[in-house]
């Protein structure tokens, strides 16, 4: 994982100069696997949370930006923040309270006529080495994309991950390291603002990673957006092993574009 960290350590550098504290990668509900990629020069900021009555995770704080010009490649640089921490002894035990995560990829058309979009990228990054299989803050999982929109039956994106082998475990310890993460959405309600951008005022999503691991679960929920740079995501998240993450929860995430460098 040596090459992992010097990557890491380069990104870490460009975030700083562009003046990024922290992000989120482009997700569609529990997973990334969506064909999104975050506007060139247009800070994304997010905050999600997820609860029980009686048990929750730290609530992660993000921004992520586009960092290439070009329509039919892109790119998104991010760094999460998890706080606060549950207990005293929880960085210890986790990992560093910060990750990263990128990705790279083509949208859809942009090979040739009819083509899905095609991405990779890698989340919960992080520079510490760990042992542990709850350390989700250093689990380096890198994944690809293939995602198309079918006809009127929304986006459909599917594809394979591969995480860092000793936080990639189930509660056993046994490596569970391969997988993979499928995920749909569709949009509805179709408005104008004033400016004449249509954009769709709500939309449904759903997703799955297999794996019993720390991101092994799915869940599915509903995008209301205020405007088109502001929702609020609400719905049930379960988990394949509640050994690793516990009872179902449920999520509430919001979203922020601010485009106040590009479109």
């Amino acid at each position: 994982m040596k090459l992992l960290k010097m990557v890491w350590a380069g990104i870490f550098v460009l975030l700083l100069s562009s003046g990024i504290a922290h992000a989120t990668s482009s997700t569609t509900f529990w997973t990334p696997m969506t064909q999104d990629i975050q506007a060139f020069a247009v800070p994304h900021i997010g905050i999600d949370n997820y609860f029980t009555g009686n048990s929750s995770f730290p609530t992660d704080f993000g921004v992520t930006i586009g960092v290439l010009p070009w329509e039919k490649l892109q790119m998104e640089l991010g760094v999460d923040v998890f706080a606060p921490t549950p207990l005293p002894d929880w960085e210890a035990v986790n990992g560093h309270p910060i990750s990263f995560n990128a990705k790279i990829g083509t949208p859809e058309g942009a090979l040739f006529g009819g083509a899905p979009a095609l991405q990779v990228g890698i989340f919960n990054a992080g520079f510490r080495s760990s042992v542990l299989n709850t350390d989700f803050t250093n689990a380096d999982i890198v994944y690809g994309v293939v995602s198309k929109t079918l006809w009127n039956f929304g986006r459909f994106s599917v594809g394979p991950y591969f995480g860092h082998a000793p936080a990639m475990r189930n509660a056993d310890g046994e490596l569970e390291n391969v997988g993979f993460m499928a995920a749909w959405d569709y949009g509805f309600w179709k408005v104008k603002d004033s400016a004449g951008n249509e954009y769709n005022r709500m939309v449904v999503a759903a997703d799955y990673a297999s794996g019993k691991n720390l991101i092994g679960g799915g869940g599915f929920g509903l995008y209301y957006y205020f405007t088109k740079d502001i929702s609020l995501l609400t719905g049930p998240v379960w988990f394949n092993d509640s050994r690793i993450n516990g009872q179902w929860k449920w999520t509430v995430q919001l979203d922020i574009n601010l485009p106040i460098f590009g479109k």
